[in-house]
């Protein structure tokens, strides 16, 4: 499902001595994988998968020529397909996660969020009712949900081809947000919680993002935010990635409950 995508890009990047590269694209694309779920360090990579150097010049490469995000709206387009629904959502959700940020990561794009205690960067989400992630944000943790809103708005917009026409959000987005949806021909609706309800209590369609955010988490890379350079965002990308090739394949590992009885 990946390899015409990642075939084009070594077409269009043609060695001038003709060489092909010395390690084979699909286990690039592993090594990528492993340490986005593992969440270990490129120099602890298994001898079998290609070197770190290796590794980590094709994720910037595809980090900043967008192939990341290529290869990721490919499959988010089959996986909508697949549930009879067309390529490009009319309603996503938005919501932002803090995240502690790892030592060494740059002051300057970092900060402090004082409503959820946590010292670090800010990820905002906009998915479709699937939990299908149609854009990502990084934000220092400092930043107003209202600036991770309308970043969001204007990249859903952008990259659906105008076909989002509603937006839900929590209580965190205000009145800015809903003004800058309007512009863009998105009617932004704050979903209000019930006074009456105590700790966590799913919320109709919102919920969704509140379930991507847990699955992306299992991802051990997404635990935290190491990344000093700007790649958080292409780590929530390559997320995805592996999810949704999962789901497309059938390849789902079985729960722990399921994987002991089929032991006994």
């Amino acid at each position: 499902m990946i390899e015409p995508v990642i075939t084009a890009w070594k077409d269009r990047h043609r060695s001038v001595s003709g060489h092909q590269g010395a390690y084979d694209m699909r286990e690039i694309v592993n090594a990528i994988s492993y340490q986005g779920w593992t969440g270990c360090q490129r120099a602890c990579l298994p001898h079998d998968l290609p070197p770190k150097s290796a590794t980590y010049y094709y994720f910037a490469i595809w980090r900043d020529d967008g192939t990341d995000q290529v290869i990721h709206e490919r499959l988010r387009c089959q996986v909508r397909e697949r549930a009879r629904r067309l390529e490009d959502p009319t309603l996503v959700v938005l919501d932002t996660q803090s995240v502690h940020a790892a030592a060494g990561v740059p002051a300057s794009t970092s900060g402090h969020d004082p409503a959820k205690r946590v010292p670090g960067r800010k990820r905002g989400l906009a998915v479709d009712v699937l939990g299908l992630v149609i854009t990502v944000v990084v934000l220092a943790a400092n930043t107003h949900d209202n600036t991770a809103g309308i970043l969001l708005l204007d990249q859903a917009a952008e990259h659906a081809d105008g076909s989002v026409r509603k937006a839900l959000a929590d209580q965190g987005f205000k009145n800015q947000v809903v003004l800058h949806g309007a512009g863009l021909g998105i009617d932004v609706e704050i979903v209000q919680r019930n006074p009456q309800d105590k700790g966590f209590v799913p919320q109709p369609k919102r919920w969704r993002v509140e379930q991507t955010y847990g699955i992306l988490i299992l991802h051990r890379r997404l635990v935290r935010n190491y990344e000093h350079r700007p790649s958080s965002a292409s780590r929530v990308y390559w997320a995805m990635t592996h999810i949704m090739t999962r789901r497309l394949t059938g390849a789902n590992a079985p729960t722990w409950p399921a994987a002991q009885a089929v032991t006994a």
